[in-house]
């Protein structure tokens, strides 16, 4: 496992129904290394889901490459797990077949199948095997959304909001739940989050995004240790740098939005 990321002039456009061009990432230059938390912030619609979409193999970029390992990435892969803001679980699956159905997919369960008990347990479902998505708490489904994403040992998870339908309480173990995940299984994440705090709180390197078509502002390195307090002063003065940032970018350039 290594999951070094690359974005080299990545450029995206697209052409609404009405066949207006609309640029969402205009030349994206980005380089995260193995092992990196990386959380990407801006203003609603700039293009941060669409970077971590093209990084998925979701889409296409219109100028440019993405590459994981230095290999282009051109679709979707078990290399790159895939986490939304919403669970996304089947409904008529229980949590053990829905952890284990990538495994069923691709034909592995019989000879992994002790893997799916392996990171239920993980990600502290154990008891819930047998329950079914709409038996469970929003927090608990996305923890099996995320024991489902891990299952085939990416190099490279990638979490778009996963904690923002999340009540603040959750949210913030769920926060904690994501920092003792990444230290056992010491992998790259690259997050997508609105949220200002809960990237310091999460990431060593903050990218902060301006309105698209979206360019990267600064890339902040975050070097205190773990865990965090949110009290401590580097916190607070981070957290102000950060929104002193999306502040002035919302101000210098007009804000649009898209799907």
């Amino acid at each position: 496992m290594v999951g070094e990321i690359r974005f080299e002039n990545v450029s995206k456009t697209f052409i609404r129904p009405d066949g207006e061009t609309v640029q969402a990432l205009n030349n994206i230059e980005l380089n995260i290394n193995q092992g990196d938390f990386v959380c990407l912030i801006g203003p609603s619609g700039c293009g941060k889901s669409t970077m971590l979409r093209l990084l998925a193999g979701l889409d296409t970029p219109t100028g440019g490459a993405v590459y994981l390992d230095e290999e282009k990435v051109t679709k979707p892969s078990c290399d790159r797990g895939l986490v939304f803001q919403d669970h996304n679980l089947f409904p008529w699956l229980t949590i053990y077949d829905n952890v284990a159905f990538g495994l069923k997919v691709r034909k592995l369960f019989k000879e992994k199948k002790e893997s799916v008990e392996e990171f239920i347990k993980l990600v502290g479902l154990e008891g819930f095997e047998r329950s079914y998505p709409h038996q469970l708490s929003g927090g608990m489904c996305q923890r099996a959304s995320l024991a489902r994403a891990l299952i085939g040992h990416p190099k490279a998870l990638l979490l778009d909001e996963p904690l923002g339908a999340l009540d603040a309480f959750t949210r913030m173990n769920m926060q904690d739940e994501l920092l003792r995940i990444k230290a056992e299984q010491k992998m790259t994440m690259v997050m997508v989050t609105h949220d200002v705090d809960e990237a310091v709180y999460l990431s060593n390197r903050i990218v902060v995004m301006s309105p698209r078509p979206a360019k990267i502002e600064k890339v902040i390195d975050v070097e205190l240790s773990q865990p965090r307090d949110r009290s401590n002063p580097e916190f607070i003065r981070l957290r102000n740098e950060i929104l002193k940032i999306l502040d002035f970018a919302g101000k210098e350039r007009e804000v649009d939005y898209i799907i």
